[in-house]
């Protein structure tokens, strides 16, 4: 052979070779793949890792093997299908989730919707939505699989995802999808259908060496299963839904006699919430952590975890909070959970995503619970742990990649820092987590850095309803720990602005900031042991409640009542000049040096007139029906500090102020009195004291005088004028120790009736008033005073009982209060300067005479320049008069000049006090008697005669004038009323004072007239107050605290205390409206124009623009909805138009001061009525259920009684307070 041919026969083999090597490759490729593919034996991956697979023996020997392999192992013949439209059988924010994970990965989205649904967000998301389950009730729409297929076999479907909850753990669902021919993003059915059933897959844990919790091996069938398992296994038990979690279904029974309400409870829930009540039972696990695994599956047998969450903050079994990975885990324990969870996925042949779920006792021992075949509500935290996108691979595994090929292997998956989320929902913790319904008028999320939402309902404008899951927004925080995830998380919570309906953020931030979930590990009962997590921070919600008010002004008027319809003027007034600095000593200076007894010292030593000013009170009260706000007093507050240091006092507080500032201008009088003490801080304050009265209408126990004079002098209060519209001196002994105990100024008033200069007249003589006063000097009062309601004092009577005082009593100061009801103030002032009176009475000239007392500028320029010099400027007076004049403008619908134009000196022979002269002059023209009110007066005097002459000061004033109009409208003379005195019907305060109720009026109870009118009433013998039991103050705090939070002040408790159902009504309206007192007083009154811009400040530094846009038409409901832009923004409220609501039918709601009126504590269904009419109960007893948000509630009795009526039926839809029934003590 050549050496050419043998070089040809060399190449010819090499070639052959070379191609036999290819081929070899091409095979052994093949062949590898086939190995991976299906985890064929481990000989192969040992010729693998020995690298040595060469020629044709190494190849026969590795297909031999797999060839062994496969004929064991038979696998489906498996191809990668593309998904083009997913449809999402589900609602809200996993809808969401879905849709734009799709849109992510290119793939067309389909969303289903209720007819309970056409506004939700999630069907805007999708590129094609479709209503399914019409006229079905709103969760059975979700859950009506026919519909569901149809819709997706209509619009060319490929694949559908079912969320959780609803049929995302159905088998038949799975199934039918199967049968459609469309791909189930999920396990198969039939590891949907063992997975779902509770017993079942309790059974594949047991035989996977999964360790299990003692329980039933198959779902009961009737409470007496349930009944031998608990005595086999003791309690605690607890139920479970067979074929559904999230907490549906699921009930804990610690005793015997819960058993059967639960097991009807949990099974009624089951049935509800996944269309099969089947339960199953379990020994209840004390205090175990609530750890689950992630675990993700592919169609080619490969399982991996992706680690745990915890889930232990949870309430009535449903999750709150989960954190990733589970704090302080022993890794051993972490290693043993994963292990597991991976082993029963691999025993079911596991495809897609799940998590397997497991209680951890206090020893570190676990128990398998549950799997469940979907996607968790929180899977969100562990995607931000492991930054592996849950919902991306579940479609993509679904599409048929292996795992492998998305990337996800087992040694790959890291624990990258910590994640937390909380589920922001639309509960009210305070109210044990009840669901709250309505619109979401504000919205503004907390973000930035270290944030993620997941959310679906939450914009301004979304209806909650209680049809549905209270979940409103995941709000998901990731960080390097546990702390700085919390700190975020935090951070975002404080952001959040939600206002009109309620959620449980303010929980969330206590859970964040306690200690135990900081720093120490929690379990199941974390929020049950941790009460103070209910100590919740009050939401202020200032700028939406201010909306709702003005909104409520603009539609039904302003909401205190008008007495004439003017509009307040338009112009604001102009505060004049205040200097910088701090304000000159005052009187106030004396007294907080020297005490009360060197202030009246003082004052008696003091050359000139002293004045004391009742622009901020008395002046008010009888020219403005006591309406002037707290807002237009601090205005020119601090004027009168800089200007007005000399003053004896200024009278601001007390009297009807109190109660008039709760229940007509909805401002706190105990505020009032802060603000201006804070103000003011150079002039004595002085309040007037309605002796044993205190500042109500009725006796006190004393304790609570005394209390009341205490917590007054606490905030700012300097003087108290003690009176008694009587002169009963038992009561006025009693209110000047409870004011001197206090620590305040005495100043004992005598209240003046009749006339002193006249002979004739001798029931209320000068004597009378000298032995009076004699008494209350004795007593040990600081100053003494006259006090003349009624504007009566002549200047002759003036001098005559002024001059005899002073001269019994030359070293007590002696003040003297009147009205200028006659136009005989200034004389009668001037004439008790001169008689020897330290302190007279003014009020600044715009705001004096007529009803109100004599004008300051007047008798300051009357005595310029004498020994009476007030040393007030009166260019100051001016500017001070100037500004009220205008502000009394601003009071126009409540100005006594709009029907009485002057003063009358018949008040010297009706002797109607001056506030009260207005009043009835309201009233008068009000009940259309203006032309007769020359009658009202004269039935005044003669109803004054019929109870025997009476001194006319609150309350006595007012008993005499309820007679006077009862005398009026009955058309009734003096001598009738006498004659007809035992068949009558006399109103209230009448009967009332004839038994005694106020004191004893000086010369006795009128006789006959009295026993006519009492007939066998019981009569109340000497003080009245003197028998009541004392306040038990301790036991009020604690009511009150219990109804409105821990935020109650002593104040408070005071107002309480005086007038208890003004201050309820007073805290519903803050409830609602919120601080009112910081706008002006024309929007407080009237509200805005359209088109009005304004500003208000709710604090230094906090303004708000505002401008009112629009106001809507009637709906339905009766409503309007009102639209304006705050700071920029869209806003709008929805107002009841009441005058329409009037004749709209509505169902009645249940006034909460009625005891035995049932509400509904939510808005929801009636699921069962459980009594009848005429049916006793006991106080617990459960009534009816209700059920809202697929949670069922139990209403029980709130006392023993009768139900008189039931007002609701089964499937009746309740909103919230609505009256369910009545109850009879």
């Amino acid at each position: 052979m050549t050496c050419d041919s043998r070089r040809e026969g060399l190449g010819k083999i090499l070639r052959q070779r070379q191609r036999l090597s290819q081929c070899l490759c091409v095979s052994l490729h093949a062949t590898l793949q086939t190995a991976l593919l299906f985890k064929q034996h481990s000989e192969i991956m040992r010729l693998l890792r020995l690298g040595v697979v060469r020629g044709v023996r190494g190849l026969l020997e590795l297909q031999r093997v797999s060839h062994l392999h496969r004929s064991a192992h038979t696998a489906p013949k498996l191809e990668y299908k593309p998904i083009k439209k997913v449809m999402v059988a589900n609602r809200g924010e996993i809808a969401i989730r879905v849709f734009r994970a799709c849109t992510e990965l290119g793939i067309r989205t389909v969303a289903v919707y209720s007819e309970q649904d056409t506004g939700q967000m999630h069907r805007q998301k999708a590129d094609e939505a479709y209503l399914i389950g019409k006229g079905l009730p709103p969760v059975a729409a979700y859950l009506h699989i026919p519909d569901i297929i149809k819709v997706a076999k209509a619009n060319n479907v490929d694949a559908i995802h079912p969320g959780y909850g609803f049929l995302s753990e159905r088998a038949d669902f799975a199934q039918a999808c199967a049968d459609a021919g469309v791909r189930f993003i999920g396990p198969a059915p039939e590891v949907v259908r063992k997975m779902g059933d509770k017993v079942e897959a309790r059974a594949i844990a047991i035989r996977a060496g999964v360790p299990v919790v003692p329980g039933t091996d198959s779902p009961i069938s009737s409470l007496k299963e349930a009944e031998e398992f608990a005595k086999t296994y003791g309690f605690p038990i607890i139920f479970k839904a067979a074929y559904g979690g999230g907490g549906r279904g699921m009930r804990v029974v610690r005793e015997y006699e819960e058993l059967e309400e639960n097991y009807q409870r949990a099974y009624s829930e089951a049935l509800t919430a996944f269309g099969n009540g089947a339960l199953f039972v379990e020994k209840f696990i004390e205090k175990p952590r609530h750890i689950e695994v992630q675990i993700l599956g592919d169609k080619y047998g490969n399982v991996i975890h992706l680690y745990e969450r915890d889930c232990s903050i949870q309430r009535r079994h449903q999750k709150v909070v989960e954190i990733a990975p589970a704090a302080q885990l022993d890794p051993h324990l972490r290693d043993r959970l994963t292990s597991d969870s991976v082993n029963l996925a691999r025993e079911v042949g596991y495809e897609n995503a799940g998590t397997v779920e497991f209680l951890v006792d206090k020893n570190g021992k676990h128990y398998f619970i549950e799997v469940n075949s979907r996607l968790q509500v929180e899977h969100t935290v562990t995607e931000e742990i492991t930054d592996v996108d849950l919902v991306h691979a579940q479609l993509r595994v679904c599409e048929g990649r292996s795992l492998s090929e998305l990337g996800l292997k087992q040694d790959k998956i890291r624990i990258n820092g910590c994640a937390i989320q909380c589920r922001v929902t639309t509960e009210d913790p305070a109210r044990g987590f009840q669901p709250d319904t309505g619109r979401i008028e504000v919205f503004r999320s907390g973000e930035g850095m270290g944030i993620r939402l997941d959310s679906a309902s939450a914009f301004q404008g979304a209806v909650i309803s209680p049809h549905y899951d209270s979940l409103l927004v995941k709000v998901i925080s990731s960080g390097k720990d546990l702390p700085t995830a919390a700190m975020k998380m935090n951070r975002a919570l404080t952001e959040f602005r939600v206002r009109g309906v309620k959620t449980n953020i303010p929980f969330l931030q206590n859970v964040l900031n306690n200690d135990q979930f900081l720093h120490s590990t929690v379990d199941t009962q974390f929020i049950d042991e941790n009460p103070d997590l209910f100590n919740l921070k009050p939401v202020q919600n200032r700028a939406q409640k201010l909306l709702h008010y003005l909104g409520h002004v603009m539609v039904n008027g302003p909401t205190t009542p008008i007495p004439v319809k003017v509009k307040p003027s338009n112009v604001d007034p102009v505060i004049p000049t205040v200097p910088l600095g701090e304000p000159p000593v005052g009187f106030r200076d004396v007294l907080l040096r020297e005490g009360p007894e060197g202030f009246a010292r003082a004052v008696r030593a003091h050359k000139g007139l002293l004045l004391m000013d009742t622009t901020f009170r008395d002046a008010h009260q009888s020219l403005l029906a006591t309406r002037v706000r707290t807002h237009d007093l601090k205005k020119i507050a601090p004027f009168v500090a800089h200007n007005f240091n000399n003053l004896f006092s200024l009278e601001n507080w007390g009297g009807a102020t109190f109660d008039v500032a709760m229940r007509f201008l909805s401002e706190c009088p105990w505020r009032r009195l802060q603000e201006l003490r804070a103000l003011l801080p150079n002039v004595p304050f002085q309040m007037l004291l309605r002796g044993a009265n205190a500042v109500g209408y009725t006796n006190y126990p004393d304790n609570a005088v005394f209390k009341f004079c205490e917590v007054a002098k606490e905030n700012g209060m300097d003087i108290f004028r003690v009176f008694d519209s009587l002169n009963y001196l038992p009561n006025m002994f009693m209110g000047m120790e409870a004011a001197g105990s206090a620590g305040g100024v005495v100043e004992a008033a005598i209240s003046y009736t009749g006339d002193v200069s006249d002979p004739m007249r001798q029931k209320y003589s000068l004597d009378y008033y000298l032995k009076l006063a004699d008494e209350l000097v004795k007593a040990g009062t600081h100053i003494l005073a006259i006090k003349d309601m009624a504007g009566l004092l002549k200047p002759e009577a003036s001098r005559l009982l002024i001059g005899a005082l002073r001269d019994r009593f030359p070293e007590v100061p002696i003040h003297v209060h009147t009205h200028d009801t006659a136009g005989a103030g200034v004389a009668a002032m001037l004439a008790c300067a001169e008689a020897g009176a330290d302190v007279v009475d003014v009020a600044v000239d715009s705001m004096a005479g007529m009803t109100s007392q004599p004008s300051m500028g007047a008798i300051v320029a009357c005595t310029k320049g004498t020994k009476l010099n007030t040393g007030i400027s009166l260019d100051k007076v001016f500017d001070y008069s100037e500004y009220w004049e205008v502000t009394r403008g601003l009071y126009a619908p409540f100005d006594c000049t709009a029907t009485m134009k002057s003063g009358n000196a018949d008040v010297y022979e009706n002797e109607i006090p001056g506030g009260q002269y207005t009043n009835l002059h309201f009233q008068a023209h009000s009940m259309g008697l203006g032309n007769k009110f020359k009658e009202v007066k004269k039935a005044y005097a003669e109803a004054n005669k019929l109870l025997g002459d009476l001194i006319k000061v609150t309350p006595s004033s007012k008993i005499v004038g309820d007679l006077a109009q009862f005398m009026v409208q009955n058309s009734l003379t003096r001598a009738e009323v006498e004659e007809r005195a035992d068949e009558l019907s006399f109103p209230l305060s009448v009967v009332e004072f004839l038994q005694g109720h106020i004191g004893i009026p000086h010369g006795g109870f009128p006789e006959p007239f009295r026993s006519k009118v009492l007939k066998s009433l019981p009569r109340l013998e000497g003080r009245p107050g003197a028998s009541l039991p004392p306040l038990d103050f301790q036991a009020l705090d604690k009511q009150l605290r219990d109804t409105y939070g821990d935020d109650i002040t002593p104040e408070d408790v005071m107002s309480a205390a005086m007038y208890p159902k003004v201050f309820q009504e007073f805290k519903e309206f803050s409830s609602s409206f919120g601080p009112v007192d910081c706008l002006n007083t024309r929007l407080f009154l009237d509200g805005p124009k359209i088109a009005e811009e304004f500003e208000v400040e709710l604090e230094r530094g906090k303004t708000l623009h505002i401008k009112a846009l629009a106001l809507g038409d009637l709906t339905k409901a009766g409503q309007r909805e009102v639209f304006f832009e705050l700071n920029g923004q869209l806003r709008s409220v929805l107002v009841k138009d009441t005058l329409a609501m009037k004749e709209m039918h509505f169902h009645p709601k249940a006034l909460k001061d009625v005891r035995g009126q049932v509400g509904a504590p939510m808005p929801g269904k009636v699921v069962e009525v459980k009594v009848k009419q005429g049916q006793k109960v006991e106080k617990g007893q459960p009534l009816c259920v209700l059920s809202a948000m697929k949670m069922e509630t139990v209403v029980n009795s709130p006392i023993s009684g009768t139900v008189a009526k039931i007002y609701v039926n089964s499937e009746s839809s309740l909103e919230g307070d609505d009256l369910i029934l009545e109850i009879s003590e």
